[in-house]
């Protein structure tokens, strides 16, 4: 048995209030090996949640961003059937900037595909949810399907450009084939952005475990498309680096796809 989405928000909401907010702009920050920021507030969060989960579900490991690259390693090497896989800050960039676009994203595990995802904002006092064949919420209301009716040269999407090869950057913007480009700056929260349909199209060139385990569950469940660059299916369960093409609406996914498909595939 697992805990119900209610008392994990609960528990988000919580940490998040006594965490995150009271260090938003003020938090001290280092830089990692590989160049990105981390602050006193993540280290706070995965501390915190770690030790709740770990009470709330013993026998589950949690494998937290923040984490050594050898200890993750070795909690995917002896998962067994489940694991929790926390990003206690994603888009901790934006949070020490004072940027208020950040989140804490939870994902369980099974058999290297996620059945249960969370992520929460604390900004706007959001919470998207979602179990594996049973959907997707924010806030308690339903994420529905949905078709736009809108071509693809009228669609706004969410592009990651940093990570994408030079060749693709420059189609993009030399030939964009849609109306408008945004770039947020929290993973999970684009994920969920985009199955609540408040933009059309996704494009991301290097995602990590953490970062698409709870929210391409909830795109998935609000009755989106998700593949990568390459065309094969994007799934949890492992610590390699991908990238992820998708829309909530199946015809503009087909047609973001197949525009995408004319470039080089990542190798």
């Amino acid at each position: 048995m697992f805990p119900e989405i209610a008392a994990l928000e609960a528990l988000l909401k919580d940490i998040a209030r006594d965490e995150l907010l009271p260090r938003f702009a003020r938090s001290q920050r280092s830089v990692k090996p590989d160049g990105s920021i981390v602050t006193e507030a993540d280290l706070a969060v995965q501390e915190r949640l770690v030790g709740e989960l770990r009470r709330l579900t013993p026998g589950i490991d949690v494998l937290g961003e923040e984490m050594s690259r050898g200890e993750q390693e070795r909690l995917m090497a002896r998962a067994g059937a489940s694991l929790w896989c926390l990003d206690p800050l994603d888009g901790t960039s934006n949070f020490a900037a004072g940027i208020p676009f950040f989140s804490i994203s939870l994902a369980l595990i099974r058999e290297g595909r996620s059945v249960l995802g969370l992520v929460y904002d604390p900004v706007r006092g959001e919470c998207f949810s979602a179990r594996a064949g049973e959907g997707a919420w924010v806030n308690g209301e339903r994420l529905l399907p949905r078709r736009v009716g809108l071509p693809l040269p009228r669609c706004i999407a969410v592009v990651d450009f940093k990570r994408l090869d030079r060749a693709l950057r420059r189609r993009l913007v030399d030939e964009p084939p849609f109306s408008s480009q945004r770039n947020f700056g929290s993973t999970a929260l684009e994920w969920c952005w985009l199955a609540a349909g408040r933009y059309h199209l996704y494009l991301h060139g290097g995602q990590k475990l953490w970062d698409y385990a709870a929210g391409m569950l909830i795109l998935d469940e609000a009755g989106g498309r998700a593949t990568r660059l390459a065309r094969e299916v994007a799934v949890a369960g492992d610590m390699g680096v991908r990238s992820a093409v998708a829309a909530l609406d199946p015809d503009l996914f087909a047609q973001w796809v197949s525009w995408l498909g004319a470039m080089p595939l990542e190798g």
